[in-house]
């Protein structure tokens, strides 16, 4: 009796046993195979491992002429049959497992508006500093502090800055030092041009020197704390409201500024300006604006019924107003390269002497 060849592969014949021979019938030589190796998947779901074989499920050697699809259709049915995952399966759980982990990872979740957002730098030294100047304005004040005194100093100061910048600019070694010392003060923008604290004095001291003493006091108040709230408020809520239009009235806008910065400098300048003319003002005599008297007599003509047409709440609510309107737009202003330390003092300062003068000449007229 003649042994199918799948027998004896089973019953493990030696290569160099004789075996029958028949002239009738003849087993078909089958040529060698290495066994494959088994693979083992385990997908996270389970434990259990997953052993695939180059043998097919049902025991007997491929014949030549069959077709593929129909071994792997065969292959997948045993597989199933037997409790096991498919080729497609797998694949299926691996991408699916793929793209539970994009989801979830926080490097790759993406954003709503699909940008990376970028972290805040609040600049809390530089603010400080800048805010810091606001408050010894009014201890200069009302200690009837001489102003040609802290224009004095502050020129003194700028003596000593200005050729401090330039050696800054100039050589890279005392440029580290440099920032190595005030470095927390400075903005990026800073390390390669003129240091802002140089604009902050000129701003100051031509308010000082061209402006009546109370004016050039809220002019420095608009420029120490208005300035401070802008720039904070609309870090923190400027991506939250629109930006601001590229003109307003003629008058160029910065395309960075957002409206939610607009509205802080208005409301602190707004602040600024009645809280100085209502409770600071009056320790001094130089007063452009007071409750009693109104406007005085220098922006009225020389007439001081005038004045008093805007006195009390309804001259404090005009100047509060557009005090507010004045350092929120100066503040928003694009002038290119000018930087806004020197640029708003003067122009805030320079709104709020018009804005009496006008209302001097009107209160004349109504009278």
């Amino acid at each position: 009796m003649t042994l199918p060849a799948n027998d004896a592969f089973s019953l493990g014949l030696a290569h160099n046993q004789p075996r029958r021979s028949s002239s009738r019938v003849r087993t078909p030589s089958l040529p060698r195979r290495s066994s494959s190796p088994k693979i083992s998947f385990s997908p996270p779901s389970t434990s259990s491992s997953i052993v695939f074989s180059s043998q097919p499920a049902n025991g007997m050697p491929a014949k030549r002429g069959h077709k593929r699809k129909a071994s792997a259709r065969n292959g997948s049915q045993q597989l199933k049959h037997n409790g096991e995952a498919t080729i497609e399966e797998l694949i299926e759980e691996v991408d699916a497992r793929i793209a539970r982990e994009r989801k979830l990872s926080p490097d790759n979740s993406p954003d709503k508006h699909n940008t990376v957002k970028k972290q805040i730098d609040w600049e809390i030294p530089r603010k400080a500093l800048h805010s810091s100047i606001g408050f010894f304005t009014i201890y200069l004040y009302t200690s009837k502090g001489s102003p040609q005194t802290v224009v004095i100093a502050l020129s003194s100061a700028l003596a000593v800055l200005v050729p401090i910048d330039i050696l800054r600019l100039k050589y890279p070694l005392f440029e580290r030092a440099f920032e190595k010392c005030v470095g927390i003060f400075m903005r990026d923008s800073e390390k390669k041009s003129s240091n802002g604290v140089i604009w902050y004095i000129l701003g100051v001291n031509t308010a000082l020197i061209a402006l009546p003493l109370d004016i050039a006091v809220v002019s420095i108040l608009i420029l120490s704390w208005a300035d401070t709230a802008a720039s904070t408020f609309g870090r923190l809520w400027g991506p939250l409201t629109p930006p601001l239009p590229a003109r307003l009235l003629g008058l160029p806008l910065a395309p960075r500024k957002s409206l939610a910065g607009f509205i802080a400098a208005s409301l602190t300048g707004a602040a600024a300006a009645a809280g100085f003319w209502t409770y600071l003002g009056p320790m001094r005599d130089n007063w452009t604006w007071s409750w009693d008297a109104g406007v005085s007599s220098m922006f009225s003509g020389g007439s001081t019924e005038g004045g008093k047409v805007f006195s009390g709440w309804a001259g404090l609510a005009v100047v509060t107003v557009c005090a507010g309107l004045f350092s929120g737009v100066a503040e928003a202003l694009d002038l290119g390269s000018v930087d806004d330390n020197l640029s708003l003092p003067i122009i805030a300062g320079g709104c709020l002497w018009g804005l009496f003068k006008i209302l001097g000449w009107l209160g004349d007229v109504l009278l």
